[in-house]
């Protein structure tokens, strides 16, 4: 385990067009930590100068204290697992895991120990004299795991590592990833544009953008009260209702509502999950922030349904987990409870 110390780290590969902006981030030794962002937010040029790929133009890197920032990549033993896998076709599973030990000078006894343990994490020891291209892509991206985890490195960095398995295979290598990262103890750091890779398995994480972060936190903290719309958007669904708070009410063309968290008064947008919106009959009792619609399209997904409802002026979604038959064009009403509805300055 290793607690990373990050200072100040800037980076452009083209003059005056910077990927990092000043960057300051603190992980926790045995934290799994996520950077999530779109693309050419900066995430992966992150993890790179991490690695020791790649030289920032400025700043200074720490693992538990000791500058690092000039150390070569193989001095670090920051262990990588990337989204290709970049597994030697030729060597079977034994020496692809062996790889990283045998540049290190393990040897005999000691690196067949080292490398069937990493293959019994993954729980591919019975694998081990087959090659890559005889085995799923789920299977594979487990072998180059097994390879980061052999040479016990006091951090683990993994680029977006299961982008290209399909639903199915990320469910299941999602829990394997957190399973053996808790298992060892692992500092890690995983890049990701994926909001449920991040929500789901992150001890915290920052939302990248532009360079910069803008906004750090447990995955609870970042969807339930994200810093800004940006955030509010890019961590989930959301419903945007304009408007303008005054006295800390938000005047809106649906309502007025009033607001459980502190906003300056102004032009604001007001932002509710999907998710958090109640759908009651139209005739029932007239309650505090509630509102009038009309069901316009129904998405079934399984586990829930997303109802599609038109307002006065605006279009809303309901995300309804279970409840009972309705059908388009039927006439309800919408509500939420105050602590939910998020507002941003405009």
């Amino acid at each position: 385990m290793a607690k990373i110390e990050i200072s100040g780290i800037s980076k452009a590969y083209t003059k005056d067009v910077p990927v990092l902006k000043d960057l300051d981030l603190t992980i926790q030794s045995g934290e799994m930590f996520f950077l999530l962002g779109p693309s050419g937010c900066g995430k992966s040029t992150l993890l790179r100068i991490l690695a020791g790929l790649v030289k920032p133009d400025a700043g200074i890197i720490r693992f538990d204290g000791e500058d690092v920032t000039e150390v070569p990549p193989e001095k670090r033993r920051a262990a990588m697992v990337f989204q290709n896998y970049a597994l030697w076709p030729h060597l079977n599973l034994f020496e692809n895991v062996a790889f990283g030990l045998r540049c290190l000078g393990v040897k005999g006894g000691e690196l067949i120990n080292k490398v069937m343990e990493a293959l019994e994490l993954v729980r591919l020891q019975d694998f081990a004299k087959r090659r890559p291209a005889s085995l799923s892509g789920g299977q594979q991206q487990r072998v180059a795991l097994a390879r980061a985890l052999a040479v016990d490195p006091p951090l683990l960095l993994l680029d977006e590592p299961l982008s290209n398995l399909d639903a199915r295979l990320r469910d299941a290598m999602r829990v394997e990833i957190r399973r053996i990262c808790r298992l060892r103890k692992l500092t890690a750091l995983y890049v990701t544009h994926d909001r449920q890779e991040a929500l789901s398995l992150a001890d915290r994480a920052a939302v990248m953008d532009n360079g910069v972060i803008r906004q750090m936190g447990t995955p609870e903290m970042l969807y339930d009260f994200p810093a800004d719309r940006f955030c509010a958007e890019f961590l989930g669904d959301v419903n945007l209702i304009p408007g303008r708070v005054e006295q800390r009410n938000l005047i809106s063309a649906l309502g007025n509502f009033n607001l459980s968290h502190p906003c300056r008064n102004g032009n604001a947008v007001g932002a509710i999950r999907p998710e958090r919106l109640r759908i009651l009959p139209e005739n029932a009792p007239d309650v505090p922030c509630s509102f009038g619609a009309t069901i316009t399209d129904r998405t079934y997904l399984g586990e829930s349904c997303l109802w599609r409802c038109r307002t006065a002026l605006a279009e809303v979604e309901v995300r309804e987990s279970a409840g009972p038959a309705r059908k388009i064009g039927d006439r309800i009403r919408l509500s939420f409870d105050p602590e939910f509805l998020l507002v941003f300055p405009e």
